[in-house]
């Protein structure tokens, strides 16, 4: 299983950045986004099934971000408006063999590198 994130950089607060996560290695039942910011525990950010039909975000990104997938590359897409410098951290996708209502971060067990988004103010 690989995951390949790709797409953090340097913003300014109130601009756009679309992350990408280029997944392989075998089928999944979810995906989804958690970040990293320095001092604080990862966070939830976006979760998605694999088909698309439910997704699920974050209090603090609700409005603000959409996470979409491309079926024909195997793609998964964090398209963030509207930025903050608190959300400022190194972004994570992830992939999980399941879904159900309450899932977490604990139920993905595929993990793809970082890549950083920084907000400035």
């Amino acid at each position: 299983v690989q995951l390949q994130a790709s797409g953090g950089g340097l913003v300014q607060a109130g601009g756009s950045l679309r992350l990408s996560c280029a997944a392989s290695g075998r089928t999944f039942s979810s995906v989804g986004w958690f970040r990293w910011a320095p001092g604080k525990e990862r966070e939830f950010v976006a979760i998605m099934t694999w088909r698309g039909d439910r997704k699920r975000y974050g209090d603090s990104v609700k409005g603000r971000f959409t996470i979409s997938r491309d079926s024909l590359n195997n793609t998964i897409y964090l398209r963030m408006n509207s930025l903050k410098p608190e959300d400022t951290a190194v972004y994570y996708c992830a992939a999980s063999g399941t879904w159900y209502s309450g899932i977490g971060e604990a139920d993905f067990d595929s993990w793809g590198q970082g890549t950083l988004v920084t907000v400035s103010s």
